[in-house]
C-alpha cells in the first residue's frame, strides 16, 4: 500500500515534469521565431521541433531519476531541491544536443535550446513546488490519510513512527502503540499514546478505525507476533513488518538478489559505482581549477612562512582515509617546527605553537589550500568528513562505536559538520552525527551545496584555530 501511495505521486511529478518540459520548448520556440528577436537564418516550423517531444518524454523522467526526484521525500529542502532540477535540466538538455548531433536533416536553432534550458529549469520547478505546496495542504487536512497502529513500542516502534511521521506522503497517520510494558504505556511517543496491550490489538482495530497494522516487536516476542496475527488476519486490513534490526543498520539498508536468494545490506552507501564516478570526476575538475586559479596566492602565502622563522613551508602530517587506508595530507604550515616533539596532540584555542603567520592562515582556513593536491591525486575529496590521525582514530573508535563508519568515503577539505560550525574542539559526537548524514544522504546538489556555503561563510569562523 505505502508503494501503491508512493507510485501514485512519482507518477503524478514525472507527468508534470514532461509536460512542463514541453511547455518550456514551445515556449522558447515562441519566443525565438514569433517575438521581436531577430531570426537571421530564416523562420523555421514547429512541426520540425515537434519531434524533439518524445525524446524529452524519454529521456527527461530517466535523467531525473537518477537525480533521485521521484525519491518522495518530505524533509528534502527546497535549495535542495532546486539544485537537483538545475543539474538535471541542465544533463537533460546536454544529451539532448548530443542526440540533435546525429539528426543531418535538419540544423536547429542553438539560442532557442538556451531559452528552452533556463524556461525548462524555471516551469519544472514552479510546478513541483505547486504540487507540494497541495499535497502540503491535502495532507493537513487529513483527506486520504489511512490510520495506523504500530504494535511495540520499543526502538523499532519508535523509529518506525518518526518516519511516518516525517514522511506525511505515505498516506500514513500513526494512532499510536500497543505494547505490554507498563513503563512506556505511562508515556506519550511525540504525542502518540500507548493505546493498549497486545492482547487488544483487535479491539483497538475497531476503536480507533484502523486500516493498517505495523508489528514492530522485538525478535524475542516471535510467540507475540504469531498469536497477534492469529487474532487480526482475517481482518480486513493491511498487515506490516517491521524487522527489529535498526541497532544493527548503520546506513540505508537495500535488497540485493544473490542468485534468487535476497540478501539485506545494512551498511549500503549512496557514493558506490557511477555515483562515485561522478563525485571523483567534479572533485578532479575542481581541484585543477582551483589550484590554477590560487596558484597566485602560494607563493606570498610561503615567503611569509619562510621569513619567520625560516622554517619548511609545508607540513605533511598522517591521516586516516578511504577505507582506513593512511596518506599525507599536504597543510602550510603553521606551527612551529619543535610543536610535536613531545606526540600528536590536538590543536587548542589560542596554541602557544602557532606562529604568528599560522595564526592568521589557521584562522582564515588559508594553511588548508594545499589539500587540492590531495583531492587531484585521489587521497581526499573535496567535500566529506575531515580525516583524522590514527593516534586519534584509535583512541574515538572506542568511545564512538560509529566513528569508523566515515571511513567508508573519501575524506574532504570540508564538510556537512564543518559548514554547521562543528570544527575544532567542539563536540566529536555531533561531527559524527552530521558525517554520518552526509554519507547516507550524499547527493551531487548537497555537495554543491556545502561548496557554495563553505565559500560563503566557512573559511572563517570562531572554532577555526
Amino acid at each position: 500500500m505505502i508503494r501503491r501511495q508512493t507510485r501514485r505521486l512519482q507518477a503524478v511529478f514525472l507527468l508534470a515534469d514532461v509536460l512542463a518540459s514541453w511547455v518550456a520548448l514551445a515556449a522558447a520556440y515562441l519566443i525565438r521565431f514569433e517575438s521581436v528577436w531577430p531570426t537571421p537564418k530564416g523562420w523555421q516550423s514547429f512541426d520540425e521541433y515537434a519531434v524533439l517531444l518524445p525524446v524529452i518524454a524519454l529521456l527527461w523522467p530517466v535523467v531525473f531519476y537518477f537525480h533521485r526526484l521521484y525519491q518522495i521525500r518530505r524533509d528534502r529542502s527546497m535549495i535542495d531541491e532546486a539544485l537537483a532540477i538545475v543539474v538535471a535540466v541542465a544533463l537533460g538538455t546536454i544529451l539532448l544536443v548530443g542526440v540533435l548531433s546525429f539528426w543531418r536533416t535538419f540544423s536547429f536553432n542553438r539560442p532557442l535550446l538556451v531559452v528552452f534550458l533556463v524556461l525548462d529549469i524555471l516551469l519544472v520547478g514552479a510546478v513541483r513546488f505547486g504540487i507540494h505546496r497541495y499535497l502540503e495542504i491535502v495532507w493537513a487536512s487529513g483527506v486520504g490519510v489511512r490510520r495506523a497502529l504500530i504494535v511495540g513500542a520499543g526502538h523499532a516502534g519508535k523509529a518506525l513512527a518518526d518516519k511516518l511521521l516525517e514522511h506525511p506522503a505515505t498516506g500514513l497517520k500513526p494512532i499510536g502503540f500497543a505494547d505490554d510494558d507498563p513503563v512506556k504505556r505511562a508515556d506519550d511517543y511525540r504525542g502518540l499514546p500507548v493505546v493498549g496491550t497486545t492482547r487488544e490489538v483487535r479491539d483497538l482495530l475497531r476503536r480507533h478505525d484502523v486500516d493498517t497494522v505495523f508489528l514492530a516487536l522485538p525478535v524475542e516476542a516471535h510467540r507475540t507476533m504469531m498469536r497477534i496475527l492469529q487474532d487480526v488476519g482475517n481482518e480486513m486490513i493491511d498487515i506490516r513488518f517491521v524487522p527489529d534490526v535498526f541497532q544493527f543498520v548503520t546506513f540505508k539498508a537495500g535488497v540485493e538478489d544473490f542468485d534468487g536468494l535476497p540478501v539485506i545490506n545494512l551498511t549500503q552507501v549512496p557514493l558506490e559505482g557511477w555515483n562515485s564516478l561522478v563525485k571523483r570526476s567534479m572533485d578532479v575538475a575542481l581541484s585543477g581549477i582551483g589550484l590554477s586559479v590560487l596558484a597566485i596566492l602560494y607563493p606570498f602565502i610561503a615567503l611569509a612562512i619562510w621569513l619567520e622563522d625560516r622554517g619548511p613551508v609545508f607540513y605533511g602530517q598522517e591521516r586516516m582515509g578511504l577505507d582506513g587506508r593512511l596518506f599525507r595530507m599536504l597543510k602550510f604550515r603553521s606551527m612551529r617546527v619543535d610543536a610535536e616533539e613531545t606526540g600528536a596532540q590536538w590543536a587548542r584555542e589560542n596554541d602557544p605553537r602557532r606562529t604568528r603567520v599560522g595564526a592568521f592562515l589557521r584562522k582564515t582556513s588559508l594553511d588548508e589550500l594545499p589539500q587540492l593536491v590531495n583531492v587531484f591525486l585521489g587521497d581526499m575529496s573535496l567535500v566529506g568528513p575531515r580525516p583524522e590521525r590514527p593516534e586519534f582514530v584509535h583512541e574515538f573508535k572506542e568511545k564512538f562505536p560509529q566513528y569508523m563508519l566515515r571511513h567508508r568515503v573519501r575524506s574532504g577539505i570540508t564538510g556537512w559538520a564543518q559548514v554547521h560550525g562543528w570544527r575544532g574542539n567542539t563536540s566529536l559526537s555531533k561531527r559524527i552525527e552530521y558525517d554520518l548524514y552526509y554519507i547516507e544522504n550524499w547527493t551531487v546538489g548537497l555537495d554543491v551545496k556545502i561548496l557554495w556555503l563553505t565559500l560563503r561563510w566557512g573559511f572563517t569562523h570562531k572554532n577555526a584555530y
